[in-house]
C-alpha cells in the first residue's frame, strides 16, 4: 500500500490525523485517479501495468535532460515505456530499457517529465510521479570540452550496490553534469556540482568496470576518467549496505494524551544527501517522509502520531530513497508498545 507523504517542517500540524485513517483516505483518492489512466482504455477485467517508480530527471546540458526510472515488474507483460514532457509524448522506449536522453530542449527553460508503462496489449499505466527540471543557460560558441575527471574510486556496498567518487573536472564555463558509464553504456547522470553517487541494481559476486565523463552546457564531453573495477559481494545479501544504521524507536505520550513513535537513525552512505525515506508500519508501507531545507547527514530523527490507545504494540522499520531513484535496504525492524 502506498501511504501518505510527510514533509519534514519545523512545526507539526495543529491537529494530527491518525496515520491509518490518512493512509485509507490517500489510497481511496489514488484508486479513483488510477481508474482514469490515459491510453489503452481499460475494459472490465483488464489489468493495467503499474505506474513506473523511481523516476529521476537530470539536466545534461542546455538542450538535453537524462530521464531514468525503475523497470516495472508487477507481473504484467511490459511492451515498452512512454516518456512524456508535460502532456506530450516525446519518446517510446523498449521494454528492456529504463533510461533515455531527451534532446532538442530550450536553454534556461523548465520542463515537467513523467513516464508510463505499456503492456503488449496496448494498455497504458497511470503516470509515474511528475518531476520538474530546468536546463542551464546556453553558452555561445563554446567548443572547448571539460577536462577529464580526476581519479575515480569505487567500493562495493554489499552484493547489489557500489559507491563511486571522482575528482572535479574543469571547464572554461561550467560543468553541467557528470555521466556515469558501465563498460560502454551510460547508466546514470548527476549534476555538475556532485562528484559521487551510489549505483544500485547490481548482481552479487560480479565485477563491474565504471568510468565517468564531464559534460558542459554546450554538450561538450570530456575524455573518460580512468576506469575503476568494483566486485560486489558474493551470495544473497539483504541490501543492508544501503539501509539506515543505528535505527532506534520508542514511544511517548504528548500533553493531549496522544501517542507518538519517535525514530532515530544514521542515514546510509549513498554518495549524496538522502532527502526521502519510507516508513513501514505494522507490515505495510505507511508514510513517505521528505526532508526539506537542510538534510540530516549524520543523525536523523522523526516522530509521528499512532493513536490514543495505551498498550498498543507496533512494528516499524524504514528505508531510504537512493540517488538513482531506487529504494535501499530496510533497517532492522523494531517493536514498540505505547505506554
Amino acid at each position: 500500500m502506498e501511504g501518505t507523504t510527510v514533509r519534514r517542517t519545523p512545526h507539526p500540524p495543529r491537529h494530527a490525523l491518525p496515520l491509518r485513517t490518512a493512509c485509507l483516505l490517500v489510497t481511496a483518492v489514488v484508486c479513483g485517479v488510477s481508474s482514469c489512466a490515459w491510453g489503452g482504455g481499460e475494459s472490465e477485467g483488464t489489468r493495467l501495468p503499474s505506474a513506473p517508480r523511481g523516476l529521476t530527471v537530470q539536466a545534461g546540458s542546455a538542450t538535453s535532460v537524462h530521464v531514468m526510472w525503475n523497470s516495472t515488474t508487477d507481473g504484467t507483460d511490459i511492451g515498452g515505456y512512454e516518456v512524456y514532457r508535460g502532456t506530450d509524448k516525446v519518446k517510446d522506449v523498449a521494454a528492456d530499457q529504463h533510461m533515455v536522453d531527451i534532446t532538442g530542449l530550450k536553454p534556461s527553460s523548465t520542463y515537467v517529465f513523467s513516464v508510463r508503462a505499456r503492456d503488449t496489449k496496448g494498455n497504458v499505466s497511470p503516470d509515474s510521479r511528475k518531476l520538474k527540471v530546468s536546463t542551464p543557460a546556453a553558452t555561445a560558441a563554446d567548443r572547448k570540452a571539460p577536462s577529464r575527471p580526476g581519479t575515480l574510486r569505487g567500493a562495493a556496498e554489499g552484493g547489489h550496490a557500489a559507491t563511486l567518487a571522482w575528482g572535479k573536472s574543469k571547464d572554461n564555463r561550467s560543468i553541467a553534469s557528470y555521466e556515469v558509464y558501465q563498460g560502454g553504456s551510460k547508466i546514470h547522470s548527476v549534476g555538475g556540482g556532485t562528484t559521487d553517487t551510489l549505483i544500485t541494481g547490481l548482481r552479487p559476486g560480479t565485477t563491474y568496470t565504471f568510468t565517468v565523463k564531464a559534460r558542459d552546457a554546450a554538450d561538450n564531453f570530456s575524455p573518460a576518467s580512468p576506469a575503476v573495477r568494483v566486485t560486489t559481494a558474493a551470495g544473497k545479501d539483504s541490501g543492508r549496505a544501503t539501509a539506515p544504521a543505528d535505527f532506534r524507536a520508542r514511544t511517548h505520550r504528548s500533553s493531549d494524551k496522544a501517542y507518538y513513535i519517535d525514530l532515530a537513525w544514521t542515514p546510509p552512505r549513498t554518495g549524496g544527501a538522502v532527502t526521502e525515506y519510507q516508513i513501514h508500519l505494522d507490515g505495510r508501507n505507511a508514510t513517505s517522509l521528505v526532508f526539506g531545507g537542510e538534510t540530516p547527514t549524520d543523525k536523523a530523527k522523526h516522530s509521528f502520531y499512532v493513536g490514543r490507545e495505551a498498550g498498543a504494540t507496533h512494528r516499524v522499520k524504514l528505508r531510504a530513497k537512493l540517488p538513482d531513484g531506487t529504494w535501499g535496504g530496510y533497517s532492522p525492524e523494531r517493536t514498540v508498545t505505547t505506554r
